[in-house]
């Protein structure tokens, strides 16, 4: 296991050693990254066998990624460890993590950290918080909770992973994607469906061939019972069955018109009355 100085023991130090310090850091970090763990080698490592779609991401190169995928299969740990890959392998990197709120932060921050503990070879930790990490190859993840004035000031984002992203407002969205503009960094949404609207839904839908999509049921998880999920269907109802196991995005109940049904009476073949 690699030495992990706390933040206060270096920077305590007088200027020229802390200096020293940091670039005997720096030459570790240069020679572990040449070291460097795929992100299937990287899960193993950390005690994680991937499932099969789940190795599948990890090999993927796609810069924007959609994985629609029910409760328990996975999705938050495997984004916790792309993360941790980004920041431990990529020299300078950023690596951002969005949450609707600062407890679902808070658990990946969590997910990263202990993964980190597992490896060896990686480079040292030259300051932390309790949401972000930072290493001495110049990399850092950091998590945030879903509030726009949490993230405006952020740019050159390498990996931007938005957690819970059918909960994330569509406004806030928007403020994040331009921190790939120059980067041209990747995206990745993780959720369960939460209704057919907002940015989740649509990219999914109506998103066109730049996106990955990724669907996974609660039924495809070799680690939840069958039986298990009858008896949830019964005891939580079909539409919110639909939506946190089957990955189907259900309208409203209070809807008077569905999704389906509005997209049927739409289209292009008839002019408009009027120019727009």
């Amino acid at each position: 296991m690699s030495f992990q100085p706390k933040t206060s023991d270096w920077k305590r130090l007088p200027t020229e050693a802390r200096q020293e310090f940091l670039r005997q850091l720096q030459q570790r970090a240069a020679v572990s990254t040449t070291e460097k763990l795929s992100a299937v080698e990287l899960a193993k490592a950390c005690g994680i066998d991937p499932d099969e779609w789940q190795r599948d991401l990890f090999e993927s190169e796609d810069r924007q990624i959609i994985l629609n995928c029910a409760r328990q299969t996975g999705k938050s740990t495997i984004s916790a460890l792309l993360g941790l890959h980004e920041t431990a392998y990529k020299s300078d990197s950023l690596s951002l993590v969005l949450s609707p709120s600062q407890r679902q932060s808070s658990e990946t921050y969590r997910k990263v950290r202990e993964f980190y503990n597992t490896l060896a070879g990686v480079p040292d930790v030259i300051a932390e918080s309790s949401l972000k990490l930072e290493l001495a190859n110049g990399s850092r993840i950091q998590v945030l909770p879903g509030k726009e004035a949490t993230i405006r000031g952020f740019s050159d984002v390498s990996l931007l992973i938005v957690d819970e992203a059918s909960r994330v407002p569509d406004e806030l969205y928007n403020a994040v994607r331009p921190m790939l503009a120059v980067s041209g960094g990747r995206i990745i949404l993780l959720s369960t469906p939460f209704g057919s609207r907002g940015f989740f839904w649509s990219e999914w839908v109506e998103g066109g061939p730049d996106w990955k999509r990724v669907r996974v049921t609660a039924s495809e998880c070799p680690r939840i019972p069958a039986d298990w999920l009858e008896k949830e269907r019964s005891r939580i109802g079909d539409w919110w069955y639909s939506q946190e196991y089957q990955c189907i995005f259900v309208d409203n109940l209070e809807a008077c018109f569905s999704t389906a049904d509005i997209q049927a009476a739409i289209t292009s073949e008839v002019e408009p009355l009027w120019a727009m």
